[in-house]
């Protein structure tokens, strides 16, 4: 096989990889690492509509939203994941800290309370709650 017919192979070998669930979500996490929010969110929307109801893709997709200040979007993400995974510490977060940024302090407050209860070793959902008063 020549140099040129493998490069192409790896090429659309690494075209495929990228094009599954697992392959998108890797590439959101990337951006997200690298703060491009709006950019991960496409991705991992590719993502969650190739593997509906993947909570780990769902999660990601909830930061996206929130970290590029789609606080609506971020919270429908949640509530996702939390019809996922009810006991998901996180997924209470998130949800509490985008009805917080919606102006839905009580409700944000009662999530906020369940992450710390899930989640009680974790400083980041105790000082979320107690920020929020």
């Amino acid at each position: 096989m020549s140099d040129e017919a493998r490069d192409e192979r790896d090429a659309l070998g690494e075209l495929a990889e990228r094009e599954t669930a697992y392959g998108l979500l890797k590439r959101g996490q990337a951006l997200l690492k690298r703060r491009h929010h709006a950019q991960a969110a496409v991705i991992l929307e590719r993502a969650a509509r190739l593997e509906p109801g993947k909570g780990s893709i769902v999660e990601a997709l909830g930061r996206a939203y929130y970290n590029s200040g789609q606080h609506a979007r971020a919270a429908d993400a949640f509530r996702e994941l939390l019809e996922i995974d009810p006991s998901a510490a996180y997924g209470h977060f998130g949800l509490g800290q985008s009805l917080k940024q919606m102006g839905q302090r009580d409700e944000a407050r009662t999530h906020l309370r369940l992450a710390v209860a899930l989640a009680p070793e974790s400083s980041l959902y105790r000082s979320a709650l107690a920020r929020l008063g």
